[in-house]
């Protein structure tokens, strides 16, 4: 395996788990512009890294990414923003047939990675998996256990389903908010890219075949919910994870059901208290894409968010935490909860213990899902990962309810 940026906050992170908690004879390398800087950084990983090599690679030299990716049976690109960063690489893994994780929360660039690699990928038994950390594994695992559930005591498809984002405790990423920008903007300046962006099914192997459920745009208002017994907000992740989530749906023939229907909100509780927690989370929201998408803002808010490759220092990483439920109701009126969790802040320490795992289970696992082409994590690595992730201390459970 060959982490790609490892000279950056995240890949540095990524690579100190692997370092770690890769299974001894697993052949590791660090990939980066610098080989002095990537140098540096092998040395601070222990005498367990000492043999790994150091390849330079820059995104804007395809002859140094085919390179780095010929000699890798699995790369873990780190690099972002992904639109402006990644489409080389994914390039580059693919002619070489090598497999390939990334963190991308961006839906133009997978949907671009869609468009240009997935038939050919599918040809040559390649995995192309973004999305692999907080974006949008617990999301992805976590639709994919209430199907095998419901599976398993023939209760019927998936129909309404919902993500409740319960606990979520963790710094900032300034990476995410490069992406967010870069993407807005692409938005703002482009018809296209803005249909693209607004669409429900934006990750979809073919629209055309999608069901028609009514509207399924993202929950963007307070709402009290009577089911739930709770008032709810918008999820800022929702905007990605909902699309892979129904891709995921997709790719396997539509498994979880037809008329599998999917949002994610932030739980805010109930009574006046939940309501004032709803309208503070959404009108906060709200205000920073706000505040992101228009240049005056942007700037001094630049001046306030973590900056691209700076993230939050250990005790704030340790200190984090995330905990979602995933409840659906299925076509025989059954109910499920998921319940996906971890220590660690979400998009550092529990998102690298996600992207390791799933690189190591490209790497060594042979129990994957019979799938190739532009994957999600459910349909590349499906219950061999969340098995991974439970024997690395994550929570992922699934109970019927009624």
């Amino acid at each position: 395996m060959v982490i790609f940026g490892a000279t950056g906050f995240v890949g540095q992170l990524v690579a100190e788990y692997l370092a770690g908690h890769a299974p001894r004879g697993t052949r590791l390398g660090l990939a980066g512009r610098s080989a002095e800087k990537l140098s540096v950084v092998k040395a601070r990983l222990g005498p367990d890294a000492a043999a790994w090599p150091v390849l330079v690679a820059d995104v804007n030299d395809q002859g140094s990414l085919a390179e780095m990716a010929g000699a890798a049976r699995v790369v873990i690109s780190t690099v972002g923003p992904y639109r402006r960063n990644g489409i080389n690489v994914v390039e580059a893994c693919v002619n070489a047939g090598a497999n390939y994780v990334d963190l991308t929360g961006e839906v133009l660039f997978i949907r671009e990675s869609i468009d240009r690699f997935h038939e050919t990928a599918a040809g040559a038994g390649i995995r192309i998996v973004h999305s692999c950390g907080f974006d949008s594994i617990p999301s992805d695992l976590g639709a994919l256990l209430l199907h095998d559930a419901t599976t398993a005591d023939s209760a019927g498809d998936l129909e309404d389903t919902t993500l409740l984002v319960k606990t979520l405790k963790g710094g900032l990423s300034g990476g995410t908010i490069a992406s967010m920008k870069l993407q807005l903007d692409e938005i703002r300046n482009n018809s296209q890219s803005r249909r693209v962006a607004a669409d429900p099914y934006a990750l979809s192997p073919d629209r055309s075949e999608e069901p028609d459920l009514g509207d399924e745009s993202d929950f963007r208002s307070v709402k009290y919910d009577p089911d739930l017994q709770m008032w709810l907000a918008p999820f800022v992740m929702a905007g990605i994870n909902t699309r892979v989530v129904r891709r995921s749906n997709a790719l396997k023939g539509w498994a979880y059901g037809r008329r599998f229907r999917y949002r994610e909100v932030v739980a805010c509780g109930p009574g006046p208290a939940g309501a004032a927690r709803a309208t503070l989370t959404t009108a906060s929201l709200g205000a920073g894409v706000v505040g992101l998408g228009f240049r005056p803002s942007r700037a001094l808010l630049d001046r306030m968010l973590p900056a691209p490759g700076t993230g939050p220092d250990e005790k704030t990483r340790t200190a984090g935490r995330f905990a979602v439920e995933l409840h659906t109701r299925t076509s025989t009126g059954a109910r499920y909860v998921a319940r996906i969790a971890a220590h660690g802040d979400p998009g550092y320490a529990a998102t690298c213990v996600m992207l390791g795992e799933s690189a190591l289970c490209l790497a060594t696992d042979q129990d994957l899902p019979k799938a190739s082409g532009v994957l999600t994590p459910a349909t590349a690595m499906g219950v061999a990962l969340a098995n991974r992730l439970r024997a690395a201390g994550h929570t992922l459970t699934t109970t019927r309810v009624g």
